[in-house]
């Protein structure tokens, strides 16, 4: 996998730029995005070829008051009790998409979990270690990162846990 060095002299994202900055191995991957598609991650799944499984959507929730990033395959949904059980929280709803936007400095659809204006304690779904490389948001549409699931959680200081459901 090649790592795209020069990406932030050539007006990178937040997510890139702290790649980067972290010496994080990553592959920009983008792709042309149709404006009326709201599955923004199945239609990067799609387009790019990538089985669904191996497509992450980055999700914020309000758990207990507190903002906690959750990324789960594309092809399932969060589980929120799960969410709350593994930051060690009792109720969980999901987040304000404005809150979400204002407190990431991303748009909805475009949602990194890297290099979020305000960082978050994030929880990445088990499944993704069974894939040597997984998709994220790159922070914004139409453009993923592909890397290494184990890197995500160095670079966001998270963890994994059974958060995702079918």
């Amino acid at each position: 996998m090649a790592k795209r060095a020069d990406a932030s002299s050539r007006g990178g994202t937040p997510a890139t730029v702290a790649l980067d900055a972290a010496g994080v191995a990553y592959e920009a991957r983008p792709y042309a995005h149709d404006p009326r598609t709201q599955a923004y991650g199945l239609e990067a799944a799609e387009v790019l070829g990538v089985e669904p499984e191996r497509v992450f959507k980055t999700l914020l929730a309000d758990v207990d008051g507190e903002l906690v990033v959750g990324i789960v395959p594309v092809s399932g949904q969060l589980d929120l009790k799960a969410l709350a059980a593994a930051v060690g929280g009792k109720r969980a709803r999901m987040a304000d998409p404005a809150v979400a936007e204002r407190r990431t400095g991303y748009v909805v659809g475009g949602i990194s979990p890297i290099g979020q204006r305000t960082p978050a304690p994030t929880v990445l779904d088990e499944t993704a270690i069974l894939f040597e490389t997984i998709l994220v948001s790159g922070g914004r549409r139409g453009l993923d990162l592909e890397l290494a699931p184990d890197d995500l959680l160095a670079v966001t200081g998270g963890r994994y846990a059974a958060i995702g459901r079918a």
